[in-house]
C-alpha cells in the first residue's frame, strides 16, 4: 500500500502537533496529494527512462518502447530486443545497459520487488544492485511504490530546497545535513518529503 491521502495526513498532523512551523504551514497551504506508482519493475524502468531528459522526451520515448515490447511486456521482452531496436525507441547506450541491468536481476529472480526487505536500509542496498538505480531513485521507489513512511530523499534538490524555506535557512541544506534535520521528523519522513515539495511550489505570497 502506498502512501495514501489518509497516510499523508495522519503523518503530518503527528508532525504538526510538535512542530510549530509545520502546523503553521500546513494550515495555510493544506495537505499535499499523494503519489502513487505502481510496485515493480516497470515503475524502476521508467525511472531509468526518464533520468536526464525532459518529461517530453522521457513520456515519448515509453510510449515507443510500449509500442514495441506490447503493454503487457516481461522483462524478458526486453532482454529479447537487440541494440539498434532500442536505440529506435531512444534508449542511449546508457540507459540500455541500465535497463538491461535492471531486467536481467528481476528475470533472474535475483531481485524480488514484491518482496523487499523491510528494513530501509537493507532495501535501498537491494536496490542500487541495479545499474543507474542511485540512493535517491530507491528512495523515490519505495517512497512512492511501496509507500514506506519513513523515507527521506534528501538528496532530492527540491526537498533540500523546500527545508530551506520552510525553516527560513540561509543556505539550502545539503543532503548529510539534510539528514540531521530530518531526525526530528521521525518517524513521519515520508509524509514530510511529500511536504516538502507541496511547500516549495505553493511559496509565500
Amino acid at each position: 500500500m502506498g502512501l495514501t491521502a489518509e497516510r499523508i495526513r495522519d503523518g503530518l498532523d503527528a508532525v504538526a502537533r510538535e512542530d510549530a512551523t509545520v502546523a503553521t504551514e500546513l494550515k495555510r497551504i493544506g495537505y499535499p496529494e499523494p503519489r502513487l506508482r505502481a510496485r515493480g519493475y516497470k515503475t524502476l524502468l521508467r525511472t531509468i527512462v526518464g533520468q536526464q531528459v525532459s518529461v517530453a522526451a522521457a513520456s515519448s520515448m515509453w510510449t515507443k518502447l510500449e509500442a514495441e515490447l506490447g503493454p503487457d511486456f516481461t522483462p524478458a521482452c526486453l532482454l529479447q530486443r537487440d541494440f539498434d531496436t532500442l536505440r529506435a525507441c531512444g534508449l542511449s547506450r546508457q540507459k540500455q545497459g541500465y535497463a538491461r541491468s535492471l531486467c536481467e536481476l528481476v528475470d533472474a529472480g535475483e531481485i524480488d520487488l514484491h518482496a523487499l526487505p523491510e528494513d530501509d536500509e537493507e532495501a535501498i542496498a537491494e536496490l542500487t544492485r541495479i545499474k543507474g538505480i542511485g540512493r535517491w531513485s530507491a528512495e523515490i521507489y519505495l517512497l512512492f511504490a511501496e509507500g514506506r513512511a519513513d523515507m527521506w530523499p534528501a538528496g532530492d534538490l527540491a526537498v533540500q530546497e523546500g527545508v530551506k524555506r520552510l525553516l527560513d535557512l540561509d543556505e539550502r541544506p545539503q543532503e548529510k545535513a539534510l539528514r540531521e534535520i530530518g531526525e526530528r521528523w521521525r518517524p513521519h519522513r515520508g509524509p514530510m518529503a511529500i511536504f516538502t515539495w507541496h511547500f516549495y511550489a505553493n511559496p509565500a505570497l
